[in-house]
């Protein structure tokens, strides 16, 4: 990197160009900087002997791509700057031959403007990216453009303030050429443009892995393909995939199995393009961005049966699959899989997401588990994927059902961000299966609670003395939600009325409560273990062995012998001692945690004694409720873990 200090006339004068990289953004200065720039400009005008006056830094690289021509420079740093000043000096060009001095104008646009006896894109000195190209050599080449654009929109602007200030164009010319300073890096072949990039524009729009990568492959393509594989490849990448272009080249490279942090995409993709790959990586890339594409944008996918189950898998959130996904869609558009297989093989997928959901399995493995999971299948050489695909699948933390059932009748599945859209697909997937001949649309249901968020003192009758412990354990369990167009209507309302309201429903599954006649705690489990045999036949288990570990059966007349939290062993005796030890465990962990399970469950645990029938003492000086069955135990525990986003594989209990 060679790095001087240098007026900005010997940067444009000779026949040379400065090309803007396609990993640029297009211009967007605007009139903030406009003024600036124009502001300094008229002050030095009005001074004698003006001084030189710095104006930033240019970052210029030779371009390796076209072996003939003008001396060509990617303008990696200060192309707003650079390309305000041409715009300027058309500008005076065009003023100057407006007032009759046309020596003068052709000396500005011959030595400063163009390169006079070059042709073609040669001819400018300045090549903006691509959106901005045909406005700009327009401008350049005094033909009329459309009076929109960031470009003409400069051009307008000082235009008006030319005429407001009544300043000789030659003058500010003079000041252009003469008064304004730069400091000029030019890079070495060897430098990384990407990181001296960020370093410069630390305040501005960061430069994404995706507009580095859009540089680094034109750089390796003759100049005389770019713009038809620009047009023909990249830009439909960009336009359809948008901000998600970066993220889909990782998911990309991490088809093949490697691990690509999100920081390291622009990196990853150098070590496996060259310089003879290029144009073969590209076209590949563009390949699997069509089918990215519709991963993100289900409604693309013209079969009806895949489109549907694309779109469940969407909504789930579960980028991490998209690795594996890229893999098998691409054998599905080759025929090396049928409609069928590929329809299978995303149900299995949205099967193992979904009985993890509900089970509060960690997501923080799935990176290492889809990126290597095609490759392993195929590995196993049996011909067989999707049997293959279910073994493997089955031995990476895959719920069995007796875990999956216990866990949907106690996880509180409703909650903010991803909960809650989630749950509202296992609410729609529940009214799906009932094959209703007139299906309703989901568009504009929400999630109701039957027994409300907010208890009155009519409910808090209603559910009995122990409506705290019933709110506080099966609130947003599934037994308690359901599916309604009238959430603002229902709201707090007492059963009887809700039970009407829900009865005159289109929703198959709000039939249940028709023969309803109470909703207390007994009908919420009730409802729940019913509605666990519906989802469970939705997602049903697809390994060899459907009973489950002994840690998520029935608690009720067991005695624990021991407990662990996060590896550590700890010795109880009984279900108390296993509530106690931890509470303590999270308060000690997680303190800030432990004062919003106060807030959460006060019932449970708070700082007034008074408050509960049967206590015991915490480290910290607070008390918690111990006059609880083992399973209401069990169950506020995995509520606990979860509200400071611990898990079953982080705590379970031994039981004698």
């Amino acid at each position: 990197m060679n790095a001087s200090e240098t007026k900005l006339q010997p940067i444009i004068e000779g026949t040379k160009q400065y090309v803007v990289p396609l990993f640029q953004r297009e211009y967007s200065w605007g009139k903030d900087e406009w003024q600036i720039l124009w502001n300094d400009l008229v002050e030095l005008s009005e001074i004698d002997n003006p001084r030189e006056h710095f104006i930033g830094s240019i970052v210029t690289m030779p371009t390796i791509s076209v072996p003939e021509g003008v001396a060509k420079y990617l303008l990696i740093d200060g192309q707003q700057r650079l390309t305000t000043i041409f715009i300027l000096l058309a500008l005076l060009r065009n003023k100057l031959l407006d007032g009759g001095e046309e020596e003068f104008a052709e000396e500005i646009n011959n030595t400063l403007i163009v390169n006079q006896y070059k042709k073609g894109i040669d001819h400018y000195k300045l090549l903006p990216t691509q959106s901005d190209r045909d406005c700009y050599k327009k401008l350049i080449d005094s033909e009329e453009i459309l009076p929109t654009g960031k470009v003409i929109d400069a051009y307008r602007y000082f235009e008006r303030k030319l005429q407001q200030n009544h300043i000789d164009p030659k003058k500010i010319q003079k000041i252009i050429s003469n008064n304004l300073s730069i400091v000029s890096i030019v890079l070495d072949k060897e430098d990384n443009p990407h990181l001296v990039f960020e370093s410069l524009n630390a305040k501005g729009r960061p430069l994404t892995q995706a507009d580095l990568i859009r540089n680094y492959f034109f750089m390796r393509i003759h100049v005389d393909q770019q713009e038809n594989i620009y047009k023909n490849y990249w830009k439909p990448m960009q336009d359809t995939l948008g901000e998600n272009l970066t993220e889909f080249i990782r998911h990309y490279l991490m088809k093949d199995g490697t691990t690509v942090k999100q920081g390291d995409v622009y990196f990853s993709l150098k070590d496996k393009v060259n310089q003879a790959s290029a144009f073969d990586h590209l076209i590949d890339l563009f390949k699997f961005s069509q089918y990215y594409y519709k991963i993100l944008y289900p409604n693309n996918e013209p079969n009806i049966r895949v489109r549907k189950i694309l779109t469940r898998i969407y909504r789930l959130e579960a980028t991490t699959v998209y690795p594996f996904l890229l893999n098998c869609y691409h054998d599905y558009n080759n025929n090396a899989i049928n409609e069928d297989d590929f329809v299978a093989i995303l149900s299995i997928l949205e099967n193992f997401l979904m009985r993890r959901f509900v089970c509060n399995v960690p997501t923080n493995q799935l990176n290492k588990i889809f990126p290597t999971l095609y490759a392993t299948v195929k590995g196993k050489g049996t011909g067989n994927f999707i049997n293959e695909l279910k073994n493997v699948l089955q031995s990476k933390r895959y719920p069995k059902d007796t875990e999956f059932r216990i866990r949907l009748k106690d996880t509180n599945l409703y909650g903010s961000g991803d909960r809650l859209r989630k749950t509202k697909l296992i609410l729609e997937n529940i009214e799906e299966s009932f094959n209703h001949k007139e299906q309703v649309s989901f568009k504009d249901l929400s999630i109701e609670h039957i027994m409300p968020q907010t208890l009155n003192e009519n409910w808090q009758i209603y559910l009995g003395e122990d409506w705290e412990l019933t709110h506080d354990l099966l609130l947003h369990t599934i037994g308690n939600l359901t599916l309604t167009a009238y959430n603002a209507e229902l709201s707090n309302d007492d059963f009887n009325n809700k039970r009407t309201r829900l009865s005159e429903s289109h929703l198959e599954m709000n039939k249940y409560f028709t023969k309803k006649l109470t909703w207390k705690k007994e009908d919420i489990e009730e409802r729940a273990e019913y509605l666990s045999d519906v989802i469970t036949s939705i997602w049903p288990y697809f390994g060899d062995d459907t009973e489950g570990d002994n840690v998520f059966t029935d608690v009720t007349g067991t005695t624990p012998s021991g407990l662990w939290i996060l590896g550590q062993k700890f010795a109880v005796n009984s279900w108390r001692d296993v509530f106690e030890q931890t509470i303590n465990t999270i308060a000690e962990l997680e303190p800030e945690k432990f004062e919003q399970l106060i807030q959460t469950f006060p019932r449970y645990i708070g700082k007034d004694k008074s408050k509960f029938r049967a206590i015991r003492a915490l480290n910290n000086g607070a008390f918690i409720e111990v006059n609880l069955s083992a399973q209401n135990i069990q169950k506020f525990c995995y509520k606990a873990l979860e509200a400071i986003e611990l898990t079953t594989e982080d705590w379970y209990v031994e039981t004698a």
